[in-house]
């Protein structure tokens, strides 16, 4: 019985909690709980449906309601980050997804709040008192099907030019449950499939595919419909019936109905948090003014 989850803390719900060869501990920070699960073997990988690294799964509420530029759970967000990245050199945001997909535009719309700086520099940079920004490129991929280009090898070609000592990829997941959508950040250092949350697998982009180290950043955004069916109603309801009701081949999505506010401020929560992990030498509200 496969349930579709891209959270690796659901992952090992599934898998059990004791599992051998992975590293687990919780925490709570500004009213959030924080969970960082380690992969260490290539059995327990196996087991968990994930690839070997570490997945930091922060849970807090609803990300319709409103928080300030200068939350201090974007600072937090943002040292979880910060965590997973080499200290210095070029790095470069990219923003996977198709903008026209209201579920799957977490990425564009994160992309368009990053602070892009690798073009400041110089004597300008030193007049603006802003040399000691961090440089950063972004870019959003757009999808397939729009560009005719497959997402990594997009960012491989980007990344070829250009030379970041790591790529922080910015997409939408899936949950097994309602209630995590909106409400659940993962980062992660092992990398990502494009399309993962929409159920468009692609490529794996990751540190073997692109040569440096890849961050993936996501918020899931909707609930495969088999799934949710599976996970509740497994015990009343025979395997072959829910294939028969809720056949593979023709995939359905649960999306919450405020699914336009959730993006809208899921990309300003990752977004924001970014901008505080790659530029530490200055403060979120300094930040939010250069924005």
């Amino acid at each position: 019985m496969h349930l579709r989850t891209d959270l690796a803390v659901e992952a090992r719900e599934l898998a059990g909690e004791h599992l051998a060869g992975v590293d687990y501990q919780t925490y709570r920070q500004c009213g959030m709980e924080i969970s960082r699960l380690t992969v260490r073997t290539e059995r327990a990988g196996q087991l968990l449906g994930k690839e070997q690294g570490t997945y930091v799964t922060v849970e807090l509420p609803s990300l319709t309601d409103r928080f300030s530029d200068t939350d201090e759970r974007l600072t937090v967000i943002g040292k979880e980050i910060r965590r997973l990245l080499p200290v210095n050199g070029l790095l470069l945001v990219a923003g996977l997804g198709n903008s026209a997909m209201t579920p799957d535009a977490l990425g564009p719309q994160t992309a368009a709040k990053v602070l892009a700086t690798r073009h400041i520099s110089g004597e300008i940079a030193r007049a603006a008192g802003l040399d000691r920004l961090r440089p950063v490129a972004v870019m959003a991929t757009g999808v397939t099907g729009q560009t005719g280009i497959e997402t990594g090898e997009y960012i491989l070609s980007v990344a070829r030019r250009i030379r970041p000592t790591a790529v922080i990829a910015v997409d939408a997941l899936a949950s097994r449950r309602p209630e995590r959508l909106g409400r659940t950040l993962q980062i992660s250092d092992a990398g990502i499939s494009p399309g993962a949350g929409v159920g468009n697998h692609r490529a794996a982009i990751n540190r073997e595919t692109l040569g440096v180290p890849v961050i993936s950043i996501g918020v899931p955004t909707v609930v495969d419909v088999r799934t949710l069916a599976l996970d509740l109603l497994r015990s009343d309801f025979q395997q072959d019936t829910i294939d028969t009701l809720l056949p593979a081949q023709h995939p359905l999505l649960v999306i919450p109905n405020e699914i336009d506010l959730l993006i809208e401020r899921a990309s300003r929560l990752i977004a924001f948090s970014l901008n505080a992990a790659m530029q530490d030498q200055f403060e979120l509200k300094e930040l939010v003014e250069l924005m």
